[in-house]
């Protein structure tokens, strides 16, 4: 009885090993991010690092697309107030969440933000995309050979850069990154999401600086 319990045991073991070896290892992609990261019912942890305090008391969720000509609208007229006014006081926060999805090179695009961040560029990169975001989607401007050409422009390490890219390291980050658009019923974008400590508002398109300030200050 112990010898045929000795074997049992090390056929049981086998089988357990060989399970463990058959099971995925810990994606590369969560390295580096707070898994537990949530803005009002949002889940941002596959989101952008935090622009501003990330002990300000409002978030301001941006589900957008590089593509996207009313984000570049946003990014340009409107966000440049918010980021003075509320995000360089302490006031509020800054997340972005892709939404990627107007074309076949509006996901690639959203990964190489990701693989900037790599190198601790994030914010340098994402706003270099929508410095050089030309009107015609998929026309050329961000496909790959491009976004490695912003990311040399940078000074980024472009074996790293390269080798994230073209592996498509970040993709299911932009997967997961999109879901979180439609469970919250987000269709198009630019899309807000303004939590503050007793709720949160959403708000569509290219809203106006008047529009996003009347809400913050009632949040605030």
């Amino acid at each position: 009885m112990n010898k045929t319990g000795v074997i049992i045991g090390i056929i049981v073991i086998a089988i357990i090993a060989g399970v463990a070896v058959s099971l995925p290892a810990s994606s590369s992609e969560t390295v580096n991010l707070d898994m537990g990261r949530t803005h009002g019912t949002i889940s941002t942890a596959m989101g952008s690092p935090i622009l501003g305090d990330p002990a300000a008391p409002i978030t301001i969720v941006e589900f957008g697309d590089y593509q996207c000509h009313q984000c570049y609208n946003w990014f340009h007229n409107t966000k440049p107030a918010i980021v003075e006014d509320y995000i360089e006081t302490g006031k509020a926060n800054l997340v972005f969440v892709d939404l990627a999805f107007l074309g076949r090179d509006s996901p690639i695009a959203a990964q190489a933000s990701y693989c900037a961040e790599d190198q601790e560029m994030y914010w340098e990169y994402h706003n270099t995309l929508y410095d050089f975001q030309e009107s015609k989607i998929d026309g050329g401007w961000a496909n790959s050979e491009r976004l490695k050409a912003f990311a040399s422009s940078l000074g980024l390490d472009m074996d790293l850069f390269n080798s994230c890219l073209d592996s498509e390291k970040y993709s299911k980050r932009i997967q997961y990154n999109v879901q979180q658009a439609r469970d919250h019923g987000v269709r198009g974008t630019p899309g807000f999401f303004i939590v503050g400590p007793d709720g949160q508002e959403q708000l569509g398109g290219a809203q106006p600086f008047s529009v996003f300030k009347q809400v913050l200050d009632q949040m605030a």
